[in-house]
């Protein structure tokens, strides 16, 4: 839902109602109704994001409410923030990459807000299971992810740097909620589920199951395969002990993703929440693992053009010396 800017006044400015981030009054707008954003269906990281995101904010900044509303996922809401439906959403690497890029439809004129975490692909199976390569996966039944999430779409350009097909070489599933998928590892209605990320929740609920877990990811030779066809993945490391049971850091490789606006989202919209953001990254760090990965040096860094981050965040990091 859009929402109304009102201007301060100098009297309003002085007064103790102004919105605080870090002890300092933010002197731009207040906003009279609420900030909508888009994650995907329960049980997935992005709801488990976004559902903290807003609540930080929200505590950090009364004058901000920030309303999380489940989605199908990245596929529905970039169109969703396209058609201004929502004003803020989370939205997978690779399909803001395509979005970007005009791959399969006209470029977006939406733009990036921060970049959120970083999203190293793997499959998980059942830790008695006899699966232990991706090959030794092919012909399986394989849950790749939710209908709409970016997480297929991540797989298939892993798959397809293997020289292998998402829906000709396995026996793809797709999920119509993310959360639905530990429980088909663990019954064996699947070989094994596609995921991304450090403390993803599917990840997670498997690999805390009776059976435990065994994660599968590229070798390091297919990581160079892969990037050799699709270059705007990244090499990205699962630290030791992030899932429970996981011993061992786990190389791979993905993209980062995002928080994006819809394109007329107002400059002063856009700066007081990338300066309320900045204030609080050590607090949203504490409360959500994946989190510590949400900062303004690694939005710059993992934006794909520093012209697609949003005027209004980039006036805030120039302030601040995160760029010049």
């Amino acid at each position: 839902m859009r929402f109304a800017m009102i201007l301060i006044s100098a009297a309003l400015l002085a007064s103790p109602a102004a919105a605080q981030t870090g002890g300092t009054a933010i002197p731009t707008a207040t906003i009279s109704s609420t900030i909508s954003l888009g994650t995907a269906t329960p049980g997935g990281g992005f709801p488990l994001y976004g559902n903290a995101f807003a609540e930080v904010m929200n505590a950090a900044d009364p004058e901000i409410s920030i309303v999380p509303r489940n989605t199908k996922g990245s596929n529905e809401n970039i169109p969703l923030l396209g058609k201004g439906e929502l004003d803020l959403a989370l939205v997978a690497g690779e399909p803001a990459y395509e979005a970007f890029a005009g791959i399969g439809r006209a470029p977006v004129r939406l733009k990036i807000l921060t970049a959120i975490y970083s999203n190293p692909g793997m499959f998980v199976v059942r830790a008695d299971s006899p699966y232990k390569t991706i090959r030794d996966l092919v012909g399986q039944p394989v849950a790749f992810g939710a209908k709409g999430s970016g997480l297929p779409i991540l797989a298939r350009y892993v798959l397809d740097g293997l020289g292998l097909k998402q829906d000709e070489d396995f026996k793809a599933v797709y999920l119509d909620r993310a959360g639905d998928g530990p429980a088909m590892v663990e019954d064996g209605r699947v070989a094994a589920l596609w995921g991304a990320g450090i403390g993803w929740p599917g990840f997670a609920a498997v690999a805390s199951s009776a059976s435990g877990a065994r994660f599968i990811a590229p070798a390091a030779d297919e990581i160079t395969r892969i990037r050799a066809r699709h270059a705007f993945l990244k090499p990205l490391t699962v630290p030791a002990g992030s899932y429970p049971k996981q011993t061992e850091p786990i190389a791979s490789l993905g993209s980062w993703s995002f928080v994006l606006t819809r394109e007329d989202l107002s400059d002063d919209v856009a700066y007081r929440l990338a300066k309320t953001l900045h204030g609080v990254e050590a607090t949203f760090c504490k409360r959500l693992a994946q989190a510590c990965e949400t900062n303004a040096a690694n939005t710059v860094a993992a934006a794909p053009k520093v012209e697609l981050i949003h005027p209004g965040v980039m006036k805030y990091f120039r302030e601040v010396g995160v760029v010049k």
